[in-house]
């Protein structure tokens, strides 16, 4: 395993040491270098040091391409405007950097310098409830994420925060002890399907009851109670709720193509045991002050529509915990036994006031300390055509399964009309592919922030910034392959690149920069839109550049499959950590 240095670095680093030749004071200068449609790179950073140092740019520019070492990296270097320097590398580079890639396990990608933990919270449904469309979002993002850290070295912590704790599950538990046989199943039932209609059918008639029967209700709350204080019956029936919404919660991620490990799921009730020590020292402390009865936090710069300060309930009047009192035990759980430096919410955007006050509590606190990163990471809402939260006709908030169904109903018949040799098994799984892959790229393609249209025809057309033009970009490069019958295709740097194979190679070369983007800022969208670019660049490159027709000069080809190879290659890694499968065919 061995990490490549990108031509973009070597660019930088060599600019970046004739600032210095030039201006001794410049060691640590930026030279400000960026991709350019004028030529492979352009470093702007000449333009400013002159202004520092009262210097004529032009003429600074010139010391600076003078002092820049003549070697096979740089073929020309153009100064245009006030300074700035167009540089264009040496196809040779190109190639030899791409070949250096080739060799490597991991496409060159360096594993991060200073690795740290990291506990990623996403994926949060809730026992005895159905899945909607809102877990969507955090489900698909969170999993992207989690997988690129761990791909950059980082020890990822998931963190399945699901909701499996409240007095509804006293209502329930009554219900499930009054009616001992309504959740009965075999064993070997699996059925996620199943187990939701068993959940369903037992709240309802939970909640029926406990509107219509006083003293049903009654006993409902006593059962609060003996749950929140370990009453080993009680807890063995609310386990029971769990382990039923666990068959489904598992069905449905089968479907959505993310895994989730029983280890993982950590809930609200996994802190019960650290709440009133929480609460406790926050008090003594004094960052939190009783207030009516209740215990909170108040800020200075948080205040409501009536100018009065908000602030952050704790624990309720009647001794209840909230909430916060939750999350701030998991802050010291996964600061604390888990040793995490970073925590990452992967909540919807309405949540961010919320996290914003108990970040600031549990600094105060001393449990976030300066060495520890946490951030919100939130996300926008999915949307219906109509551009309104995205909604059954009935009004309902639409069921994930149900979504999820259609997507592979859709694809399935995009695979079937696409390619009429598939057997009906390798339609019925391309289709699951793709229309999955539809639905989490539409998810991953948008910013996070920005709330985005739920649009199947779109999500699974062929043209367009699209999972499926992707896809079919891979399995396009896995064609040519098979053609050739080449074993392992030799990069061939003597070689002169046309300008499609020399953009698709820039291009490539590129991965392990868009993938350090994406851990820093934690934004998936920015290695969709690299794999689109790719995708688009190796279109153009298989119109341009013909690989396997006769007229291809041997030498030639043999490069330009090794361009399909290490195209394929990245688009599958790419695609592999958003999530989502690259079938060879389609």
């Amino acid at each position: 395993m061995a990490s490549v240095a990108s031509l973009s670095a070597s660019v930088q680093q060599r600019v970046s040491a004739a600032l210095a030749a030039a201006v001794p004071s410049a060691a640590d200068a930026d030279p400000l270098l960026r991709r350019s449609d004028r030529a492979d790179f352009q470093a702007n950073g000449v333009l400013g040091l002159a202004k520092k140092n009262k210097a004529n740019p032009r003429e600074l520019a010139a010391q600076v391409v003078a002092g820049l070492p003549t070697d096979e990296l740089i073929s020309e270097i153009e100064v245009s405007g006030p300074g700035f320097l167009n540089i264009t590398v040496s196809d040779a580079a190109i190639t030899d950097t791409l070949a250096a890639r080739a060799d490597d396990d991991r496409l060159g990608v360096p594993l991060t310098a200073d690795p740290g933990t990291t506990v990623i919270d996403y994926a949060q449904p809730n026992v005895a409830k159905e899945m909607h469309v809102g877990h969507l979002r955090s489900s698909v993002i969170g999993d992207a994420i989690a997988k690129i850290l761990e791909f950059e070295g980082e020890t990822v912590v998931r963190r399945h925060h699901i909701g499996d704790w409240g007095t509804q599950f006293g209502m329930l538990i009554q219900y499930l002890i009054e009616h001992p046989h309504e959740l009965d199943h075999s064993p070997a039932d699996t059925d996620g399907e199943a187990s939701m209609s068993r959940l369903n059918r037992t709240y309802k008639a939970a909640r029926t009851l406990f509107d219509a029967d006083e003293a049903f209700k009654d006993r409902s709350r006593k059962r609060v109670v003996d749950l929140q204080a370990g009453e080993p019956e009680t807890l063995a029936l609310w386990q029971r709720f769990v382990d039923e919404s666990k068959i489904y919660f598992y069905s449905v991620y089968n479907k959505l193509d993310i895994a989730i490990q029983d280890d993982d799921i950590v809930g609200e009730s996994a802190y019960n045991d650290m709440l009133v020590e929480t609460c406790r020292i926050l008090e003594d402390t004094g960052v939190a002050v009783r207030s009516n009865g209740a215990l909170c936090v108040f800020f200075d710069e948080i205040k409501g529509k009536d100018g009065e300060p908000v602030p952050l309930i704790v624990q309720k009047a009647d001794g209840g915990f909230g909430y916060a009192a939750t999350d701030l035990s998991a802050i010291r759980d996964r600061t604390g036994n888990l040793k995490a430096d970073t925590l990452l919410y992967v909540v919807d955007a309405r949540q961010a006031l919320h996290f914003r006050m108990v970040f600031e509590t549990a600094r105060r606190a001393g449990w976030l300390t300066e060495e520890v990163t946490v951030k919100h990471l939130p996300f926008g809402t999915v949307l219906g055509k109509d551009g309104k939260p995205f909604k059954t006709r009935e009004g309902e908030t639409v069921r994930l399964v149900d979504l999820l169904d259609e997507a592979v109903e859709r694809a399935t018949v995009v695979v079937r009309e696409k390619n009429e040799e598939l057997s009906d098994e390798e339609v019925a799984e391309r289709g699951a592919e793709v229309g999955i892959g539809a639905v989490k790229y539409a998810d991953l393609s948008t910013s996070l922030g920005r709330d985005y249209v739920f649009d199947l025809d779109r999500m699974v057309s062929l043209t367009g910034d699209t999972s499926v033009y992707i896809q079919y970009a891979f399995a396009r490069t896995q064609s040519i392959l098979r053609k050739a019958g080449a074993a392992r295709a030799v990069a061939r740097p003597e070689l002169p690149l046309a300008p499609a194979e020399r953009a698709l190679g820039l291009l490539l070369d590129e991965f392990g920069d868009a993938l350090a983007g994406v851990a820093e800022t934690y934004e998936p969208h920015k290695l969709a839109s690299y794999l689109y670019a790719v995708s688009s660049a190796f279109a153009t490159f298989y119109e341009q550049c013909p690989v396997l027709k006769p007229e291809t000069p041997e030498d030639v080809r043999e490069n330009r499959l090794f361009l399909c190879t290490l195209t394929g290659r990245t688009l599958r890694q790419g695609m592999t950590l958003l999530g989502i499968h690259t079938p060879d065919q389609l």
